[in-house]
């Protein structure tokens, strides 16, 4: 499942990727005199990987440059209409009504609505320089650092605050003692619903792995909106231990202390205590209800147009926001291994 691409080699994974595609596409109706298709609307929801203000902002360009390319391959599209789900599941559930035709999603939402959405495109991002297991060794006095690799996966970290009991789990995983069950569960956690990979399902196998418990075995669990609002709760000491993608302090440490009161740079105030396994990257999902995304022509013109796009320098900045600076054709059998999460993490908290 985990593997990384060399960005030297990108383009020509992502060329060859649409050799293959192209080859799966079937043959679209006849065009208009004019050779162009009309299509009335697109629909794209966004989970909250952010606050809907800054993805919103993020990606308005993006709705006349997607526009631009799908009809450099014979698309007309009347309008494009982006939205931010108010959760990932709400972001699972259009797709699956058919409300949304695309939906950037995580691999973990995706399995609960495969029934009713499929893989358009798995996305890629940066590698980043820590990739250990041991949370010790991503506590050496520096921020992580992205690397010119690409990565289809990430790994989720259990990541402690400037809070008293923070600091005191920190201190302990630094001079090398084992966390005990009582140490984690006398703090208070910041977690995201529990269909997100980083924010629920993996931090809650590691504490299976070690603890023979789960986040629902926790006293102390606050549910958050998404990993900024977590990322405020836990530089304000309202909560000792946030759980987040691996690179969450890449994209909030600059901000720390203007955006949200830390008192100190985040790489002195935080440090990391547990490290999961791999989780798959996120995924661009169309809707298998939805009678626009019905036309496999279009669905291949649409994944032709995102891989295009990000490897321009507005697509990168559109997407960054999402921490995804790519995209390869996916496929839903590489999501197995988070279903096999998913039905363990069921029997857990059976």
């Amino acid at each position: 499942m985990k593997k990384k691409i060399s960005a030297r080699l990108l383009s020509l994974a992502l060329c060859a990727g649409l050799l293959a595609g192209c080859g799966a596409g079937e043959t679209a109706e006849e065009p208009s005199d004019t050779g162009v298709q009309q299509v009335d609307s697109l629909k794209i929801a966004f989970s909250p990987y952010a606050d809907a203000d800054i993805i919103s902002e993020s990606t308005e360009p993006l709705e006349e440059l997607l526009k631009a390319k799908l009809l450099e391959k014979g698309y007309d599209v009347g309008e494009i209409d982006m939205t931010v789900g108010t959760s990932y599941t709400a972001v699972g559930e259009a797709l699956s009504a058919g409300s949304a035709d695309l939906g950037f999603i995580s691999g973990g939402n995706y399995v609960l609505f495969s029934d009713d959405c499929d893989v358009l495109l798995t996305a890629l991002r940066y590698a980043i320089n820590k990739d250990s297991e041991n949370p010790a060794d991503w506590n050496d006095g520096t921020i992580e650092e992205n690397t010119e690799d690409m990565s289809t996966y990430y790994r989720c970290i259990l990541l402690a605050g400037p809070s008293e009991k923070g600091q005191e789990l920190l201190s302990k995983v630094n001079a090398g003692e084992e966390l005990t069950w009582d140490d984690l569960n006398s703090a208070t956690w910041a977690v995201l619903n529990p269909t997100s990979a980083s924010g629920y399902i993996y931090p809650s196998l590691w504490l299976q792995e070690h603890y023979g418990k789960g986040i629902s075995d926790l006293d102390n669990v606050v549910e958050c909106d998404s990993h900024t609002t977590s990322v405020a709760r836990l530089a304000a000491g309202q909560v000792d231990v946030m759980v987040s993608y691996g690179h969450i302090r890449i994209k909030n440490a600059p901000i720390w202390e203007s955006d949200f009161g830390g008192t100190a740079p985040m790489v002195e105030q935080t440090g990391v205590i547990g490290v999961t396994d791999g989780i798959y990257n996120d995924m661009i999902a169309y809707s298998k209800t939805s009678e626009t995304m019905a036309d496999e022509a279009f669905r291949q013109a649409v994944g032709e147009s995102f891989i295009e796009l990000a490897q321009t320098e507005e697509g990168q900045e559109i997407f960054g926001v999402f921490s995804q600076v790519g995209y390869d054709w996916g496929s839903d059998s590489d999501y197995d291994g988070e279903r096999a999460a998913q039905a363990l993490l069921k029997s857990m908290e059976a």
